[in-house]
């Protein structure tokens, strides 16, 4: 697919799943045992920061490249992705079902699939991309599969409607966009991604990302073929892991392709109203030969009903100092 082609396209980075509205999760009560899973954070002072691409690496569609200077006010951070094994701690004390479970399919790369013919439903928005029946987040690349050694990777196939469930048991909140920006570039200023200008130095690799030749052939030289431990690869500046790569992150935003041109001089929450939800950090999926949306100014969004398996989500405290 040529840049021109991806650059209207955003199927390619999370399969998206279209229905009209947003659900709204009901009936999930703030944790207030000591059941509660222990969220790992990272203290952010805030501040003011140059927020969007000031190399012009940006798609148009996406709406990078007005760089701006945005205010925050301190908050914290997950150091990492919301694991399985925090999500598992979730349904259990409340019996919720996904989106997936409950559509009954979700979105998998073709060529991580693990299910019996009858279940793979077709493709989805992109060659690589299949509808399998069956697949969620116990069953990450479909009805074969399972998640029995993935307790510390992040938990994936959640919808947008899936994280806030989460959040609200949890008494957390999906960060904005510009508070995921701020934390991605952990107080290093106008680089391209978490650590610097570079993801390898002297053969080390810096993010879980495609290597080879994307689609058909994945060499794993950064030692993982699907999703890592959410504590692999080193820390950012802010003490944070994997704000590049791994899995695409829900944001609380909506999207807005121009949004920058107007947004809030201070901690902005984007727009009012929208079709469709910000994501951000690209994924183990990512590849420079066709998609850089793995630089910590790249947006992307998604339909809030979106489910596949390079998708998730970390989360911030309701507080504010």
């Amino acid at each position: 697919m040529t840049d021109a082609a991806l650059a209207g396209n955003t199927c390619c980075c999370a399969a998206s799943r279209e229905r009209e509205g947003e659900v709204v999760p009901v009936g999930i009560k703030p944790q207030t045992s000591g059941a509660r899973p222990i969220h790992r954070e990272a203290e952010l002072p805030g501040g003011t920061f140059l927020m969007g691409d000031p190399f012009g690496e940006g798609y148009a569609p996406d709406g990078e490249e007005l760089v701006h200077e945005v205010p925050l006010g301190p908050f914290a951070m997950d150091t990492t992705c919301v694991t399985v094994e925090q999500f598992s701690a979730f349904a259990r004390a409340t019996g919720y079902r996904t989106e997936a479970e409950r559509y009954g399919d979700s979105s998998v790369f073709r060529r991580a699939v693990a299910a019996d013919r009858p279940d793979i439903l077709g493709y989805h928005g992109a060659p690589w991309w299949l509808t399998v029946r069956g697949a969620d987040w116990r069953h990450p690349v479909g009805p074969l599969s399972g998640i029995e050694d993935l307790m510390e990777h992040p938990v994936v196939h959640v919808s947008h409607a899936d994280a806030l469930a989460y959040c609200e048991w949890a008494g957390r909140r999906l960060p904005t966009e510009a508070e995921w920006e701020y934390a991605a570039r952990g107080g290093l200023a106008g680089k391209r991604f978490p650590g610097g200008d570079e993801l390898e130095v002297d053969g080390r690799h810096h993010a879980n990302l495609w290597q080879g030749t994307f689609p058909t052939h994945n060499t794993a030289a950064d030692g993982w073929l699907a999703t890592a431990p959410v504590e692999s690869y080193a820390l950012n500046g802010f003490g944070l892991y994997q704000m590049a790569g791994n899995v695409w992150e829900w944001c609380a935003d909506w999207f807005e392709r121009d949004y920058y041109a107007h947004s809030p001089s201070g901690d902005p929450e984007g727009p009012a109203n929208g079709e469709r939800r910000v994501i951000r950090g690209g994924s183990y999926l990512r590849h420079a030969s066709y998609c850089h949306r793995y630089r910590v100014a790249a947006r992307s969004s998604n339909t809030p009903g979106s489910s596949s398996c390079n998708l998730g989500f970390r989360t911030v405290s309701r507080r504010f100092s």
